[in-house]
């Protein structure tokens, strides 16, 4: 089951009291979700088309409690996405359907023609509850959100470019930056920004699916700052052998040419030292050394034999 599938399953079990936020989100499902047809003069039906028999039976739910019809349930094979099934939820009458669509603000009588409206009702967003609901509703009606593991990225797509800007308005009310691109012959509403993300799951009460993003934001973190201090360590370790390696090239060469034995004591000590723990770091070396030694002292006389092994 892919991520926006659990997402979606989950907001499918939130139950509902209230009939103002019950309306609004099964308003903002039908007019994401919903497919419209004419039947003749003030007759139009609508159907709820999804491949997820979660929100069939959550719209089912829906629209029988808020207006007490007859609701048809029936399940196809889609040719178009490899015979997999998809559930289509339709009220039957006809003229039942008109009656919840104008209730719902989906369409609107204007000079007695009968008409869409690409306008979030007022009723649905003025409170927060409401607002919440109807947003909530368009996420299942034609909403998606990307595996985290792969790429923060959660969007509303809808034909209407007069609705995206709309949806837009509404998901920015939460502080949020959401963008619209069109895509094709449709308009997408994003968010790219993984807390904003977590933002809008909370408004919608998408609680599992934030803890999910979450946890594996906290593993990337934890991952990326393994990795920094992994390559900080290689990087480091590196330079040290590079050094080390250099050091010993100048004194094989002092030996070579004029011997350890014409070295001042002092170097002759820690050439020594290094030629025999090629592997030793600087602070280790100066530990081997009588009396000690910290890591500048010992840096400090390595540099020196450097400088002799170059005038040689």
């Amino acid at each position: 089951m892919s991520f926006s599938s659990k997402t979606k399953n989950d907001l499918c079990r939130i139950m509902h009291t209230n009939r103002k936020t019950s309306s609004a989100e099964l308003s903002a499902m039908i007019h994401m979700g919903g497919t419209l047809r004419f039947e003749g003069l003030k007759r139009m039906t609508f159907q709820i088309r999804t491949e997820n028999p979660a929100i069939a039976r959550y719209a089912f739910k829906l629209i029988k409690s808020l207006y007490k019809v007859d609701v048809e349930v029936r399940t196809i094979k889609s040719k178009q996405f490899k015979n997999r099934n998809q559930y289509i939820v339709k009220v039957v009458s006809a003229e039942e359907s008109m009656s919840i669509l104008m209730d719902l603000g989906i369409i609107k009588d204007i000079d007695s023609y009968t008409t869409l409206s690409f306008e979030i009702p007022k009723r649905f967003i003025q409170e927060r509850e409401p607002l919440k609901a109807y947003l909530r509703g368009a996420f299942l009606g034609a909403g998606s959100i990307s595996d985290p593991e792969k790429a923060y990225h959660m969007e509303f797509v809808t034909s209407s470019q007069e609705y995206a800007k709309e949806l837009m308005s509404l998901v920015n009310s939460f502080d949020l930056s959401s963008k619209m691109i069109q895509r094709k012959n449709s308009y997408v509403v994003y968010l790219k920004d993984s807390e904003q993300i977590v933002t809008l799951l909370s408004a919608i009460g998408a609680h599992g699916a934030l803890l999910d993003i979450e946890n594996i934001r906290i593993m990337k973190g934890m991952r990326n700052n393994v990795n920094r201090i992994v390559n900080c360590e290689t990087a480091n370790l590196t330079k040290t052998v590079e050094a080390a390696w250099k050091q010993v090239e100048s004194i094989e060469k002092i030996k070579n040419k004029i011997g350890l034995d014409k070295l001042p004591p002092n170097l002759r000590e820690i050439a020594e030292l290094r030629l025999n723990n090629q592997e030793a770091s600087l602070k280790e070396l100066g530990e081997m050394m009588n009396p000690p030694m910290g890591k500048s002292g010992v840096n400090h006389r390595l540099k020196k034999i450097e400088d002799i092994a170059q005038g040689l």
